[in-house]
């Protein structure tokens, strides 16, 4: 009964968010008033046919990944995310785990800033949601590879360069956030797995984990190098949300710029790229 209700909430939702306000281009011929559900599927990173099979009851057990993406697509308020888990037969996640949740009013501020690559990852730098532009930038993420100390410590080379100094300074900073998660989030089930992972398989890890290495996360200019448009030098800023955890990561270039010429290249490129793809599966 749940998994039916989860359906055809989801299905009701759907029909409420505008593509304006999802930040999608709108064109003509629209035979639904609200999300198609490719879009609901791009936008949640899970596969249309997943979306297709919840919808209509065939699909049991979502996740709670699953659970917190859709509702994120959806741009549910707080009380509507703890009616969506319900109906999907799980517990919202209580006190003592790390929020996933963005506000409507942090999701409208990333809607506007479409000609900036913006993500949002919560405070073990798992990726939470990330615009078309970010993500032509840094590629796709699925899996373990949304979180950034995975890729830092077990995940293949990334586009950004790194001097070994860099290095050393991220690694240290991303280990002293993970133990204040831990410390602040004692009850999170997946942050404990991730933890234990990361000691086990990365003797670096383990090596600033039991030292007590303390570090942050700042501003900095990076440079990345791109496939398609070239290297581009970006400043990165880190937006704090307060009370939350949540972090926004903010990438710009200096107007006038090389960069900011290959920025603008690739917000046309890339997102149409993305555009023409349909979302692979991030979860079943």
């Amino acid at each position: 009964m749940a998994t039916t209700e989860f359906g055809h909430t989801v299905r009701r939702w759907r029909d409420r968010v505008s593509p304006e306000a999802a930040g999608l281009p709108v064109g003509g011929g629209r035979r639904v008033p609200g999300l198609r559900r490719e879009e609901l599927a791009m936008l949640a990173g899970i596969s249309v046919d997943y979306v297709t099979r919840l919808e209509q009851g065939r699909a049991t057990n979502p996740s709670e990944q699953v659970v917190e993406a859709l509702g994120r697509a959806l741009r549910v308020s707080a009380s509507e995310r703890e009616h969506l888990f319900h109906v999907a037969g799980l517990v919202p996640p209580g006190r003592g785990t790390v929020p996933a949740f963005i506000t409507p009013s942090v999701q409208r501020m990333l809607d506007r800033l479409t000609g900036t690559p913006v993500a949002v990852s919560d405070a073990t730098w798992t990726l939470l949601l990330a615009n078309p532009l970010y993500t032509a930038l840094m590629g796709e993420r699925h899996g373990d590879e949304r979180n950034a100390v995975w890729r830092t410590f077990l995940g293949p080379a990334g586009r950004v360069r790194h001097t070994p100094e860099s290095l050393r300074a991220l690694e240290t900073a991303q280990v002293s956030d993970l133990r204040a998660a831990a410390s602040r989030y004692p009850q999170d089930q997946r942050l404990r797995r991730l933890i234990a992972e990361l000691r086990v398989n990365s003797d670096r890890f383990a090596e600033l984990w039991d030292s007590g290495a303390v570090g942050q996360a700042e501003a900095s200019r990076k440079t990345i190098d791109h496939p398609e448009v070239g290297a581009l030098t970006l400043d990165c800023d880190i937006l704090n949300v307060a009370g939350t955890g949540l972090r926004i990561i903010i990438y710009t270039a200096e107007p006038g710029t090389q960069d900011a010429e290959r920025l603008a290249l690739l917000g046309v490129i890339g997102t149409q790229t993305l555009a023409g793809q349909h979302s692979r599966a991030q979860w079943p």
